[in-house]
C-alpha cells in the first residue's frame, strides 16, 4: 500500500454492505472504518490489514455528532487528507405505517439521516481545505420507489437523495462530488438491524432478502466501480436502474403498480 493512496473512510463498516465494500476496496484505498460495533469492527481492521491494508478502525456512532467528530480529527491526524466518504451506515424498519412507533422513526432519523449529515459535516472541513473529495451516500431503492410496508425507510431514504442533490449543486465547483447509491433489496445482514418489526413483517423482508438476485459483494463491487466517474446517481443493479427509469417516465403508473402490490 503506497503513501500515496487515496483515504477512504466507511462508516457502517462493521456488517453487511460496509464490511463488503472494505474487502472490496482495501487493495485500493487506506482505509478508516467506523461502527458501534467495536468488536465487529476490529476484527474486520485485522483482517483486513493482513493483506497488506492500512486500516485505522474508529468506535464511533453516527447518531453521535461530537463522536463523529472526533472520528474524523483521528484520521486528519493520521493521514492529514481524506478522498472517498462512504456513508453507509443505517438501520430499517418495515411494518404498516400504524404499526410503526416514534422510537423507531427517530432511531432511522438521527442514524440513516442526521448521520449521513453529521460525517458529510466534518468531512467537508478536510475536503475543502484540500479543494478535493467525494461523498457518496448510500440510500436505497426504497426512497426513490416508496414501496408499501417501509413507509420510514422509504422516507429516510428520500431525504438522503434529496440531500446528496442539493448538496451537490452546492458544492459544484468546488473539486468535491456527491454520489448517491441507490441499491435495490440484496443478500445482506439489514434484518438484523431492524428497529422494530413485527414478526410477520421482519419474515417477510427476510424472505425478500433471501430470493434476491444479488449478493452484497456484488453490489459493493458495482458501487465502486462507479465512483471513478463521481455520477451524481449510482444504481449497482440493473432492476434499480430499471426501476428508476419507470418511476421518471411514467410516475403515476408506477405508483399504481405499488398500490395493485400493497
Amino acid at each position: 500500500m503506497s503513501q500515496n493512496s487515496p483515504v477512504m473512510l466507511i462508516t457502517g463498516a462493521a456488517h453487511g454492505l460496509g464490511a463488503a465494500l472494505a474487502r472490496a476496496a482495501v487493495d485500493d484505498y487506506r482505509l478508516a472504518l467506523l461502527d458501534r460495533d467495536e468488536l465487529a469492527g476490529q476484527t474486520l481492521a485485522n483482517t483486513l490489514r493482513g493483506r497488506t491494508g492500512e486500516v485505522l478502525f474508529l468506535h464511533a456512532d453516527v447518531s453521535d455528532e461530537r463522536a463523529v467528530r472526533q472520528a474524523m480529527e483521528r484520521i486528519q491526524r493520521r493521514w492529514e487528507r481524506l478522498d472517498v466518504v462512504i456513508n453507509n451506515a443505517g438501520v430499517a424498519d418495515t411494518g404498516p405505517f400504524e404499526a410503526l412507533g416514534n422510537h423507531g422513526w427517530e432511531t432511522l432519523w438521527r442514524t440513516n439521516v442526521m448521520g449521513t449529515v453529521y460525517v458529510c459535516r466534518a468531512a467537508l472541513a478536510l475536503m475543502k481545505r484540500q479543494n478535493s473529495g467525494h461523498l457518496i451516500n448510500i440510500s436505497a431503492l426504497a426512497g426513490i420507489t416508496g414501496p408499501p410496508g417501509l413507509s420510514s425507510y422509504a422516507a429516510c431514504g428520500g431525504a438522503l437523495v434529496r440531500l446528496s442533490e442539493a448538496l451537490a449543486a452546492e458544492l459544484a465547483g468546488t473539486g468535491i462530488a456527491v454520489s448517491v447509491a441507490c441499491p435495490d433489496l440484496f443478500a445482506s445482514t439489514l434484518h438484523q438491524r431492524l428497529t422494530g418489526a413485527d414478526p410477520l413483517s421482519r419474515a417477510r423482508l427476510e424472505r425478500a432478502m433471501r430470493r434476491a438476485a444479488d449478493d452484497v459483494d456484488t453490489v459493493a463491487r458495482e458501487i465502486l466501480g462507479a465512483t471513478a466517474k463521481r455520477p451524481l446517481y449510482i444504481f449497482p443493479q440493473a432492476e434499480a436502474r430499471r426501476a428508476w427509469r419507470r418511476k421518471r417516465r411514467n410516475p403515476v403508473r408506477f405508483f399504481h403498480k405499488w398500490q395493485k402490490r400493497g
